[in-house]
């Protein structure tokens, strides 16, 4: 990517996060409220596995970085890339026309054009409960981060082909039924699945290199498994690209003659 396109990045991204701390009082509740959301879903598993100590050789310590590593990446992504859940009303309802007058790639602008403080709450969770899960050192930090990377890349892939479909299918419930499914699947432990599902979740519904592959490189750091995953999230990025790319080369214009700055 051009300098200028990351210089327009930053300059994007600190836009959108003046304008969603706006609200101070609407953004700290927001925050807040999904840190605790967080943590209350995790209860189930804390319950479950202070009866079952290992699920299959995932303890409880386990499942923390599972949630943490997750819960981060998904943060980061809605904060940084926080219209990805708006592409689908963005391509439909024509809000691209005020994006395709601009000089920079459209796909980054619908991307960028907002920020969701839930992220933040999102993130702070996830680093508690990687703080908290005895699975952090300073040998697996670079594997930590790596694996967030990864994991927030996939998700933003996924993101840009499932709402995505808009551009053949129009707006539809279909596409975040597979966003909340692609998270949903991440957040359990990798051995719960086997046979067909395993392959299905390392394939059309990625959860395996959103949560699965990244706690795999934490818990025990491998040169090979972190290559699978790095070109794997590489892969599903160039994928998305290419099939917003073509999706917009069928677009039809809204007729909006607003311009976006």
């Amino acid at each position: 990517m051009e300098a200028k396109t990351l210089s327009f990045s930053r300059a994007l991204s600190a836009t959108s996060f003046k304008a969603s701390v706006s609200l101070r009082a609407a953004f700290v509740v927001e925050v807040v409220f999904m840190a605790l959301n967080n943590l209350t879903f995790f209860v189930f598993w804390w319950v479950l596995m202070a009866r079952v100590p290992s699920l299959r050789g995932w303890r409880i310590g386990d499942v923390q970085l599972l949630f943490g590593l997750v819960a981060i990446s998904f943060g980061v992504v809605v904060t940084l890339a926080g219209g990805i859940t708006h592409l689908g009303e963005l391509i439909e309802e024509g809000g691209l026309d005020t994006l395709l007058t601009q000089p920079k790639p459209v796909l980054l602008y619908a991307l960028g054009m907002r920020v969701k403080p839930s992220g933040f709450g999102d993130a702070m969770t996830g680093l508690v409960l990687v703080a908290a899960s005895g699975r952090l050192s300073l040998r697996t930090v670079p594997a930590l981060a790596a694996g967030v990377a990864a994991s927030a890349v996939v998700v933003v892939a996924c993101g840009i082909v499932f709402f995505g479909f808009a551009f053949w299918l129009g707006r539809n419930t279909i596409a975040r039924q597979m966003w909340d499914l692609l998270i949903t699947f991440s957040l359990y432990p990798e051995p719960l699945f086997g046979g067909a599902l395993r392959l299905l979740l390392f394939t059309v519904l990625p959860a395996g290199f959103v949560g699965y592959l990244p706690v795999r490189i934490v818990r025990e750091p491998d040169v090979f498994a972190a290559a699978v995953l790095l070109l794997g999230a590489a892969a599903y990025l160039v994928l998305a690209v290419a099939t917003f790319q073509a999706g917009l080369r069928r677009y039809s214009s809204g007729s909006r003659f607003t311009t976006f700055g």
